[in-house]
């Protein structure tokens, strides 16, 4: 079980978007993830004529590192680490501050 799953609302902890929020899109692999709006980078386009791909310059999604993102608690509004607990016999994500579980 991943303590950062989708759809979460992460902030970055460190890099060059450093602060931002957003969600988590998917998972790439077990150590990565695309968050929306962070991580932006250029990429170049060759046009291709026979499958009418237009060329130029667009923006591309990167993933980034599970250990440079953090959960955001809702009730404190901050980032916080994720812990696990036994909850009505099922394995519950729960924050480590406070003890509350994580609403998905």
């Amino acid at each position: 079980m991943s303590k950062i799953r989708k759809n979460d609302e992460v902030i970055i902890l460190s890099g060059k978007d450093k602060g931002k929020r957003g969600v988590v899109k998917q998972h790439v692999g077990l150590d990565y993830v695309i968050v929306d709006g962070v991580n932006v980078v250029k990429k170049a386009i060759k046009p291709n004529p026979m499958t009418g791909v237009a060329g130029g310059i667009s923006d591309k999604l990167m993933p980034i590192h599970v250990s440079n993102v953090a959960l955001i608690n809702i009730a404190t509004g901050k980032a916080d680490r994720v812990g696990f607990k036994s909850v009505e016999g099922k394995k519950a994500r729960i924050f480590k501050s406070n003890g509350e579980v994580v609403k998905v």
